[in-house]
């Protein structure tokens, strides 16, 4: 084979390779990019603090979604264990470990998080994990909030992915610890929860 034929041959070869699995590649590669996420906390994005997502985080992030590949709940179940790992790597950018809900009255105590900030943060990484087509069965949605203090309840956000029927679900992450699982069911019953009573949210 002389050299030009085979230089077209394994260029031949490598058009095919690419045709085949560069779009596996490709993902794969976007999965494990790194990415600077700028954390708000402080009650209302008072802070924020820059946490760096490597490719052991994003490699990581993809083992997690992959076990939730086989239904919307699966994922649903692997979105939640995201957000907890996620905000372990919160814990260790900020070096301080959000307590659950607020403290009602307060702001700017550094490390804390009011939803606000819960929302906002959750929104980033689900944004992270679309991004990387990490989400088989949920695309990410505008963040929604409830209560107008007149309606008897406090004011509340939280992050939003929809399913392929239609259906949106929260990923609330506030009413846990820094770690803990976050509230996810639908969204039409979220916007009906938040009540005060006796002075405290349901």
């Amino acid at each position: 084979m002389d050299g030009s034929l085979g230089i077209f041959a394994r260029a031949t070869f490598l058009t095919v390779v690419i045709a085949m699995g560069g779009s596996a590649a490709a993902g794969e590669l976007a999965a494990t990019a790194s990415k600077r996420i700028p954390i708000c906390h402080g009650y209302s994005c008072n802070y924020r603090t820059m946490l760096a997502l490597g490719p052991g985080d994003g490699a990581r992030f993809r083992s997690i979604l992959r076990a939730g590949a086989g239904s919307p709940q699966a994922e649903r179940s692997a979105i939640s264990k995201a957000v907890r790992y996620f905000e372990q790597r919160i814990f260790r950018a900020t070096g301080i470990r959000d307590l659950p809900q607020s403290e009602f009255g307060a702001s700017r105590i550094r490390g804390q998080m009011d939803c606000v900030d819960e929302s906002t943060n959750t929104y980033a990484l689900l944004v992270y994990l679309a991004e990387r087509k990490l989400l088989r069965f949920h695309k990410v949605e505008d963040k929604a909030s409830r209560g107008l203090f007149v309606d008897g309840r406090y004011p509340h956000w939280t992050a939003v992915i929809s399913d392929r029927g239609g259906t949106e679900w929260v990923v609330d992450s506030w009413y846990a610890p820094m770690g803990g699982a976050p509230d996810i069911f639908p969204l039409s019953q979220w916007k009906k929860r938040g009540v005060l009573e006796s002075g405290a949210l349901d």
